[in-house]
């Protein structure tokens, strides 16, 4: 009799935590720590309406949440995207810059989430930014975010008012 107790306890926490664990990210109404934890999970697999996996919806409202991992250089698995990076380096927070710079354009901002040299002739690896570099677009980025609330007057003489990028040698392929 104390064995089928144990047993069925053992069966009962198997089912709780396996069944428990598997957390559903809403494709229109995304969570980012979610959509971040099952991107370094390598498990991330939310579909859109016509059953292809993307990027979720995100909106302006969830660019300060995607900032709290710009600076993240942990190398993911994937990132669902039109091109794959064969280099076999994708990191999450020039992903995460992805997002955002999506989000500031209205549309996907590359075929894929890495940044390259300005003046690449192509997008092989050697082209790809350093981790140094990463960071340096994240603080870009930060730096628009944070300027782009301040009202642009007649007298703003900024030709890198609504670009983060501006003058830093970087580019999305």
């Amino acid at each position: 009799m104390r064995k089928t107790w144990i047993m069925l306890l053992v069966l009962f926490t198997v089912i709780v935590f396996t069944g428990c664990s598997e957390e559903t990210l809403d494709y229109d109404h995304p969570d980012v720590d979610l959509f971040v934890k099952q991107l370094k999970a390598g498990n991330y697999n939310a579909k859109d309406e016509k059953g292809v996996i993307g990027v979720p919806h995100f909106s302006e409202e969830d660019i300060p949440e995607l900032f709290n991992y710009a600076e993240d250089l942990t190398i993911i698995p994937s990132f669902p995207s039109v091109y794959n990076s064969n280099s076999g380096k994708i990191r999450l927070g020039e992903c995460i810059l992805w997002v955002i710079e999506s989000i500031r354009l209205g549309i996907p901002a590359s075929m894929g989430c890495n940044m390259v040299e300005a003046n690449a002739e192509n997008y092989e690896a050697i082209y790809f930014l350093s981790d140094e570099e990463v960071l340096d677009a994240a603080a870009r980025y930060r730096r628009w975010w944070e300027n782009r609330h301040y009202p642009r007057t007649a007298w703003t003489i900024d030709p890198c008012y609504d670009e983060p990028l501006c003058g830093s040698g970087y580019r999305w392929w």
